[in-house]
Formats: C-alpha cells, structure tokens, sequence
C-alpha cells in the first residue's frame, strides 16, 4: 500500500517511477493478486482497479504513468475476506473520501452485521463487498457523520484523526470481546486536501521531496532543464508506504502506533494513536 499528496499534478507520476524498483510486488506462485488506485483529477476522484492480476510481478507505477494528480493511494490486495471482485479491490470511494488499509480485522466473520448496524442506514446501504476493510471504512464514515464532518470537502486532520480512533477503539473492543488483541495493520485515507496514515504494527516508512535539488534528483539536471519546470523551488511532495521490504536510503520509517498527517506544503506530522 502506498500513496503520496504533493503540490505538483504534473510531477506525480514522475514521484511514483523514481520509487518504482520500491513499489513492484511479486506474487507467489498460484497466489493471484488485485490492485488499485484511487486518485484526483480534474476536480474529478477516479478508481482504476483490477481484482485479477496474473502477471508475476506488478508495477503500478506503469498504471500510473498517464495520471495527472498531486494525491494517489495505491494498493495491491492479497485477499484474505471477500473474493477477488472489484466491489472487494481498494482503495474504495465515498463522496470525497478514498481509503485502503492492510491487515484483518480479527473475528470479522462474526462482527460483521454488528459493525454495519452501528452505521447509519445512509452509509450502510452503499458498502458493496464482502471486506473487513471497506465495513472498517464506513464505520471511520459514521464516525465523521456523529460529529458533523463527513460532508466537510475541509475537515480539518484533528477530526479526521478523532473518526480513526474512535472506529479503531471500537473494532478493538469488539474483537477482543471475541478473545482476539489488537488489530493490526496500517491506513490510508484522504479527501483530496490532506491525507492521514495509521501505523500500527507493519513496517512503514516515507520520503519527503522539497524544491529544485530533489526534482533534479528525481527527474535528472538534464531533464529538468528541458522540461522547463516552472516554480520548481516550489514543489513539495510527500510519499508512503507500507509493507516495504526494507528502509531505502532517503527514507524515514514510521515508529510506534501513530497517525501521520501529510499535507501538499507542509512535512508530515507525527503524533501518537
């Protein structure tokens, strides 16, 4: 899972392929996987997902090639609940928000229809797979509806970090009252103006590009000139993964249970879960 949010659409792609050897997956053999991307474009948020890659190795950097965006999530789906069906493939969208998270919700099978009664009928009726992760997603929804900002196109990230704790302790509690501990695995979700990752327990790690010495670096001195970048000492960008194999040099790994919250012109913030 990965994503980025910077201030540049023309650059994103580009933020992408300079961590390309970082994102590949290979998959095991007779181990399918799926993937998908969530972005903003035009005013417009689009899905590209495929739930059945046979291929040995996928790069989504080359999905992404084309896309014009200063937010993406991206994701690649070893299914664990739910079959491999588009309506299971993340990230999934409401309104303006797009989520995808790692990780299972521990006794989900038996949690499920108590999860999606404590949504409001509303959120409810649109969960259209079989996922712990797109339920867990409506649940983070409700959470935003109780305290008046799910239709906020500017919620700001205490609010939406308040709605993440708050579905986290409840997934929690339940599970545990299934004799589970708990849960694992990190979170991605934006609404287009800031993105916010929860680290729990898998390994994730960032890289921030600032101005015209880490564009040059990315995009080579050459390519930089004929390009023509206009206000290059500008550009910002912020990139997260998950579940990377190791830390690459330029990198800083996520510590501890926290939420993180990535802005287009600002260095990401730190603070405990």
């Amino acid at each position: 899972m990965f994503g980025f949010i910077g201030n540049r659409p023309d650059l994103g792609a580009r933020v992408l392929q300079s961590s390309a050897e970082l994102l590949r997956v290979r998959r095991d053999p007779g181990d399918p996987l799926g993937w998908g991307l969530g972005f903003y474009q035009a005013g417009e948020i689009l899905l590209r997902r495929r739930p059945i890659d046979d291929r040995l190795e996928i790069d989504l950097t080359e999905a992404a090639e084309d896309i014009r965006t200063d937010v993406l999530i991206g994701h690649v789906r070893h299914a664990s609940v739910g079959a491999l069906r588009t309506e299971n493939t993340h990230p999934f969208r409401y309104r303006s928000w797009v989520f995808a998270q790692t990780g299972t919700i521990a006794g989900f099978e038996r949690l499920r229809e108590r999860l999606l009664a404590s949504q409001p009928e509303f959120l409810r009726r649109n969960v259209r797979g079989e996922t712990d992760s797109e339920c867990f997603f409506y649940l983070f929804l409700s959470f935003l509806h109780d305290a008046g900002h799910l239709v906020d196109d500017h919620a700001e990230p205490k609010h939406v970090a308040a709605a993440l704790r708050a579905s986290i302790a409840l997934v929690d509690r339940l599970s545990a009252e299934e004799g589970h501990g708990p849960n694992g695995g990190n979170i991605l979700v934006t609404n287009g103006e800031h993105m916010l990752a929860v680290h729990r327990d898998s390994q994730m790690s960032l890289r921030v590009l600032r101005g015209k010495f880490d564009v040059e670096h990315l995009l080579g001195e050459d390519a930089t000139r004929r390009a023509r970048i206009p206000s290059i000492e500008s550009s910002h960008f912020t990139i997260i993964a998950s579940e990377l194999s190791a830390i690459p040099q330029g990198w800083t790994a996520i510590e501890g249970r926290s939420i993180v919250t990535l802005r287009r012109t600002a260095d990401p913030q730190v603070e405990p879960l």
